[in-house]
């Protein structure tokens, strides 16, 4: 029988992709006003069954029921006029156009004549923030707000559309802390009203503080459906792993020799006005931790050191030597690589294969002549999917096919392959299930066992306690504090640090 809460329902959905199944007969249903988070693996299917039910996709079987009746879902335009919005991780707006003309694009009120009526779309933009009880100017353009405001666009442009259904695919992936607790509490506020919500999300404690039940789906199948305090997070973690997993957010201590010689030295460093006055050093070994708020320089530090920015002062050495680090080729031929913060638009070329992506920056291991080996690119691309352990059906797939954590293992597996003496990570783990991200924080420690120096940069302060055996804290471009792992207490500790308290 129907649940009469239920404001969307899905049932028994199986979808095949070349042949290879994805979803197998799930089941997932959603109430009235609750936020319902969805969790999994990367590769569960959880992005599939999403795209399903905002109509990207059609499934190969199975059936949707809208407020109890079956829906014909076959287009986003036939999901929005059932009312189901999407609120992506990868922001879908016009970094040129305003907010209000970004809320109703495609959907713009018209005038006399015909025309746009710009003056209508400000007026009903405001009036849908004021129901979110949010302040955003509409006339503003957007590529000259912050992510923050990107993402209340985001959500107003879903609500504009008369959403009673919003899915939030990892919302809070670009945003500070303060941003986050913001989007929570219009959350709250959006539940109040009877919207519903279905939350992907690979954060526990967000989970903890926002649903009120968890799908978990494994392997595209139905794991369970449970209310949130009936289930434990280790209960979560080992559901979507398929295995306990301890104490991979633990600090292991680990021996840096500190009477070594510097791998990397930093002195003065200045770059445009996000990078003031900084100096540090780098051993062989050591892993570097750097923490600070939104815009406090950590990424703009590490795009100076690979060579994208312009370094206007300072000194760069390694291994004691003056290096100029004045373009990524430069960096790369010193032994340098970058993890970029957006693998998506920075890390990936996504109408590439898995394969090409992966010899990108390899390209001098395989030339032969003036020609490309095929032969050696296939089998050196084929070694590093298998030691990174890339989830992929075949390495000449897109790129852009593949899950957001099996995408990351790309990126870090293409620049692991140039084999560096320095690697600097830059939000490794945003977007990525549990069990890629302890992958990666494992790699990262025998990287550094291995004798590589290694530069962390993560908004996610467990994980970066995890692996730092010392952290800078950065605000405003310069170097406020430099702490090493034993002297942090908590996680609470390292908050009030980059808060300046």
């Amino acid at each position: 029988m129907n649940n009469p809460d239920n404001v969307v329902e899905m049932r028994s959905i199986s979808k095949s992709f070349n042949g290879v199944s994805v979803l197998k007969d799930v089941g997932f249903d959603v109430r009235k006003g609750e936020v319902h988070a969805l969790a999994g693996g990367n590769g569960a299917g959880k992005s599939t069954l999403m795209k399903i039910l905002q109509g990207v996709y059609q499934a190969d079987a199975g059936e949707i029921l809208i407020g109890g009746r079956p829906a014909a879902i076959n287009s986003i335009h036939d999901a929005k006029a059932a009312g189901i919005g999407m609120v992506f991780q990868e922001f879908s707006l016009v970094p040129s156009l305003t907010v209000a003309q970004n809320i109703f694009l495609g959907s713009e009120p018209l005038g006399a004549g015909g025309l746009i009526d710009d003056h209508a779309a400000v007026r009903r933009a405001k009036e849908v923030f004021s129901e979110m009880e949010v302040d955003v100017d509409p006339r503003a353009e957007v590529s000259r707000l912050g992510t923050a405001y990107w993402q209340l666009t985001e959500i107003a442009k879903a609500l504009a559309q008369n959403a009673t259904v919003l899915i939030m695919d990892e919302p809070t992936a670009s945003l500070a802390r303060h941003e986050s607790e913001a989007l929570f509490e219009l959350i709250d506020r959006l539940k109040q009203r009877g919207i519903s919500i279905i939350y992907i999300s690979h954060r526990m404690d967000e989970v903890y503080r926002l649903a009120d039940r968890i799908t978990i789906l494994r392997d595209g199948r139905h794991l369970l459906t449970e209310p949130l305090t009936d289930v434990t997070p280790e209960q979560i973690v080992e559901g979507i792993v398929g295995k306990k997993i301890e104490g991979q957010l633990s600090y292991r201590a680990r021996h840096v020799a500190h009477d070594v010689a510097p791998l990397l030295e930093v002195r003065g460093l200045n770059a445009g006005h996000r990078v003031r006055d900084v100096s540090f050093a780098l051993r062989p070994g050591e892993i570097l931790g750097l923490a600070g708020l939104m815009g406090s320089g950590r990424t703009e530090l590490a795009r100076a050191l690979f060579g994208i920015d312009k370094v206007d002062s300072g000194e760069v050495l390694l291994r004691g030597k003056k290096v100029t680090l004045a373009s990524p080729q430069q960096a790369i031929n010193a032994g340098i690589a970058l993890i970029p913060e957006d693998r998506r638009a920075q890390g990936l070329v996504l109408e590439h294969s898995v394969q090409d992506n992966l010899l990108l920056p390899l390209l001098g291991q395989i030339q032969r002549g003036p020609l490309l080996d095929g032969a050696k690119g296939k089998e050196l691309s084929s070694s590093l999917i298998k030691r990174f352990a890339v989830k992929v059906a075949h390495p000449h797939r897109p790129v852009r096919l593949l899950s957001g954590g099996n995408q990351q293992k790309v990126v870090i597996a293409k620049w692991l392959g140039t084999d560096p003496d320095i690697l600097i990570l830059d939000e490794p783990t945003a977007g990525v299930d549990i069990g890629t991200k302890s992958e990666i924080l494992d790699m990262i420690r025998e990287l550094a066992n291995a004798g590589k120096a290694v530069i962390v940069i993560s908004s996610e302060y467990p994980e970066l306690l995890a692996v730092s055996d010392r952290i800078l804290v950065l605000r405003d471009g310069s170097i406020i504090r430099d702490i090493p792992r034993s002297e942090i207490a908590d996680e609470e500790y390292l908050q009030l640090a980059v808060q300046g308290v």
